[in-house]
């Protein structure tokens, strides 16, 4: 008697693959959503499989660790949700108005983010998944400073002014003070120039 090993077709390989990533999307949005609602640290594998209508076994092989899954669903969120770009104010020569733009533009990336970078900062600010959220408000910092053109101390005041007007905190502090997102900019924007 002869026994044949059973191979997938193509057209079967190419649908099983599209089902695992189709159910790997699943899991990744119901982890974004948790996080967005509830926060990293409310959030569940239990919780995730429920919501991705998945179990707990698929969670963990799609995802075996916290760290994979947490990039992953960072990697999306940015994709989705992209930073402002510190580049476009760099050809904005007068440095107040740089400012300016760059805190309208932020501000409106905070307000149209808050649920998630409430929830994420508050229980997560360290992670490591967040080390490009930090660098790139760094980065930001740096090209909103240069064309003031101080030195030594004095830069590094107007950084630190700059660094924290840019800053999701310093933002919702304002907002919720009732402060608009224009007023807050231009509160911050003499505040960190005054430094």
């Amino acid at each position: 008697m002869m026994y044949h090993q059973f191979v997938p077709r193509p057209y079967e390989q190419k649908r099983r693959a599209e089902q695992q990533e189709a159910t790997r999307e699943r899991i990744i949005d119901a982890t974004i959503e948790l996080h967005r609602t509830i926060g990293p640290t409310a959030t569940t594998v239990s919780e995730i499989a429920k919501r991705a209508g998945v179990g707990r076994v698929t969670v963990y092989r799609h995802f075996p660790d916290e760290p994979t899954l947490s990039r992953a669903c960072s990697g999306k969120y940015m994709t989705l949700h992209p930073l402002p770009d510190p580049a476009s104010w760099e050809g904005i020569e007068a440095p107040d108005e740089r400012l300016r733009v760059a805190l309208r533009e932020t501000y409106a990336y905070h307000r149209a983010n808050e649920p998630m970078f409430r929830h994420v900062l508050a229980d997560a600010r360290d992670h490591p998944v967040l080390t490009p959220y930090h660098e790139h408000w760094r980065r930001a910092a740096d090209v909103l400073t240069a064309p003031f053109g101080r030195r030594g101390k004095e830069r590094r005041l107007l950084e630190a002014g700059i660094a924290l007007a840019l800053s999701f905190d310093a933002w919702r502090g304002l907002v919720g003070e009732g402060l608009s997102d224009r007023d807050a900019a231009e509160l911050m924007i003499r505040l960190a120039t005054c430094a």
